[in-house]
């Protein structure tokens, strides 16, 4: 057979195959087939690149995070999968910074050495037992979170570079205590002034909209009259709350749960005790004494609580006179609970006790025996505990017949809504972003515009709601996301274009004013035609006026010189004002124990400003691309 192979590979095709697999090797190198598996990169920064794996590390991490921190909150926002996206991409944007940052570090010659490394560690609180470096808790934690100890210095090497340079644009900004005095002055300034409001209606009397204009608002916005893809919603809605009236429970039956179960209505007995700890310190053996000796004191007749609190290391219960409140079987220490419950009467005192703590002396002080209440007292609430059970058990056996009965027939809910009893309920078309409260729920939402249920027309898998709680849904009607016609909208158009030119007309007119103004020219006469009255308004702030907010943000902007002092702006509600400066009203001084946190945080918002156009700008310079 070797024979024949050696032969085989002389032949005039098998000298072209191996020429082949020769040039693919030249061209694609060896390590191509050796790494055939490399890592996919998420993006590119000049020349070094983002891995997929560091992007999910980074999405799942602040995923986590933010999930800790609010909870059915953000698990509502996370059922948008635009919302998703846009996280996903808030991660990766920060990633890109922290390389540019990296980046930049390199290329100013920032280092750390080995024990600045070394150093960082070992003061990490992750990595501390009892306030010391634990190399085997180290070890763990880098296990755990699937980094190997080389792996780690690497990244913490990264990281401290990184970090050199972020801290030293965040701390080299700072405020001068005058600035922060002009700053809260300016803040607290108010102005006096008087305005003009010159409603845009009277106006459009006298315009008309062409067929043309209305044609081409359209054409240049058209993307503003796509609409939104809708459903209805068919459902069938089942919690236990519902199967609740129907389950009945007889006396007999719960006589005979509370006998079964006696133990769950019978109270431990509790004991209350006081204590004297002595810990062992340096030298049990002289720990021990001390206890020996206190108990002596106690035996005498002296006050236990006033030895508590002269000589208990326990220094909480210590204030109390050595009180440790109420406890039953189970929550002691087993040495010190065995001597506890081993007194038999009230104010007696044990010996001196060893536990790991210490060495103890433990007075009874009350006792609380043990009681079993009587089956009239806890009747009621034996009912109510076994009809939650059965309607939950009856619950469970619906849900799993339900889901069954769905899959089974997927063209209508009548079958599914037969089971449980109940009627299938229907919702009004609705888009993804106004879901009626009966079905606004993620899960629900999520299926509802799902491709599976709008092209299918299948029902939903169960869906659940809450604890004990599930629905079943299907598409009962679907509206495809379309662009209204040109007649569908142009009253609407025609409305937009109107107003917008009524206020020119009106901002025109206003203009012509403000030119007399500043020329102080007599505009009586002109106002009177339009029934406007100048109204004044003296120390208006910039935050928290009764005045329109685009006035207030004109006023501020205003001077008191006469060419300057006045100004027309837009409002918001379609109508126009002419604003002008009366007086300037200078703030308050700052108080003298808020100048100190205003200085700080003027600077930190210094800090951050300019680090964030320290990114931008090699952000700028750099070449950036995203897979």
């Amino acid at each position: 057979m070797l024979e024949r192979i050696r032969e085989g590979t002389q032949g005039t095709w098998a000298m072209v195959i191996l020429g082949l697999v020769i040039l693919s090797f030249m061209f694609a190198g060896v390590g191509s087939y050796i790494n055939s598996s490399a890592e996919t990169a998420a993006a590119k920064v000049n020349d070094d690149t983002i891995s997929q794996a560091d992007l999910e590390r980074a999405y799942q991490n602040e995923r986590g995070r933010m999930e800790s921190q609010y909870g059915d909150a953000f698990a509502a926002l996370t059922a948008d999968s635009a919302y998703l996206q846009q996280f996903r991409q808030g991660i990766l944007d920060r990633l890109i910074g922290d390389k540019l940052l990296e980046q930049a570090a390199v290329d100013l010659g920032l280092r750390v050495s080995d024990a600045q490394i070394k150093q960082a560690i070992v003061a990490m609180p992750e990595f501390q037992f009892d306030g010391k470096f634990d190399n085997e808790r180290y070890t763990a934690v880098l296990r755990q979170a699937g980094f190997q100890p080389n792996d780690f210095r690497d990244y913490m090497r990264v990281d401290m570079t990184r970090r050199q340079l972020s801290n030293a644009l965040l701390g080299s900004e700072f405020t001068l205590a005058a600035e922060s005095t002009q700053a809260y002055k300016l803040q607290q300034q108010t102005r006096d002034a008087r305005y003009l409001t010159i409603a845009a209606q009277p106006f459009a009397d006298d315009i008309t909209v062409s067929p043309d204009a209305i044609e081409n608002y359209y054409q240049a916005n058209i993307t503003q009259f796509d609409t939104q893809q809708k459903v209805s919603l068919a459902f069938v809605e089942l919690s236990v709350e519902d199967l609740l009236p129907s389950i009945q429970i007889s006396v007999d039956e719960a006589q005979q749960y509370y006998e079964q179960n006696i133990q769950d209505f019978r109270t431990q007995e509790q004991r209350r005790a006081s204590h004297i700890l002595i810990e062992f310190a340096d030298d049990e053996q002289k720990a021990e004494q001390q206890a020996q000796d206190i108990l002596l004191k106690v035996n005498d007749g002296g006050d236990f609580a006033e030895l508590a609190k002269e000589y208990s290391s326990d220094t909480f219960s210590a204030e109390n006179g050595g009180d440790l409140d109420w406890f039953s079987a189970g929550m002691m220490d087993p040495a010190f609970e065995e001597a506890a419950f081993a007194l038999a009467n009230v104010d007696d005192v044990s010996q001196v006790v060893k536990s790991e703590f210490g060495f103890h002396i433990i007075k009874l002080t009350d006792v609380k025996p043990e009681e079993t209440s009587p089956f009239a007292d806890v009747q009621d609430d034996v009912i109510a505990k076994l009809k939650t059970e059965k309607a939950e058990e009856e619950f469970y056996a619906k849900q799993q017949r339900m889901a069954e009965v769905a899959f089974e027939t997927p063209d209508t809910l009548d079958e599914v809504a037969g089971i449980a009893q109940l009627d299938v309920q229907t919702t009004a078309m609705f888009s993804q972003d106004n879901a009626p409260s009966t079905v606004n729920y993620p899960g629900v939402v999520s299926q509802a515009f799902s491709d599976e249920l709008i092209n299918d027309q299948v029902n939903s898998d169960v869906i659940e709601l809450d604890d004990n709680h599930i629905m079943f849904v299907r598409v009962a009607a679907y509206e495809a996301q379309r662009t209204k016609a040109l007649d569908e909208v142009s009253a609407q158009i025609n409305d937009i274009l109107l107003a917008e030119q009524a206020q020119q007309a009106a901002k025109a007119w206003a203009d012509d004013l403000l030119a007399d103004v500043q020329a102080e020219n007599d505009i009586n006469e002109k106002l009177q035609t339009k029934n406007i009255e100048w109204q004044e308004q003296e120390a208006v702030a910039r935050n928290g006026s009764a005045v329109a907010p685009a006035i207030v943000e004109a006023l501020f902007k205003l001077t008191d010189k006469k060419e300057s002092n006045a100004q027309v702006v837009a409002l918001f509600n379609g109508d126009v004002a002419l604003v002008q400066l009366v007086n300037v009203n200078e703030g308050a001084d700052i108080p003298s124990t808020d100048a100190a946190a205003l200085q700080n945080r003027l600077s930190t918002m210094r800090a951050q400003f300019t680090y964030g156009e320290f990114i931008n700008a090699l952000r700028e310079d750099a070449d950036i691309e995203v897979y």
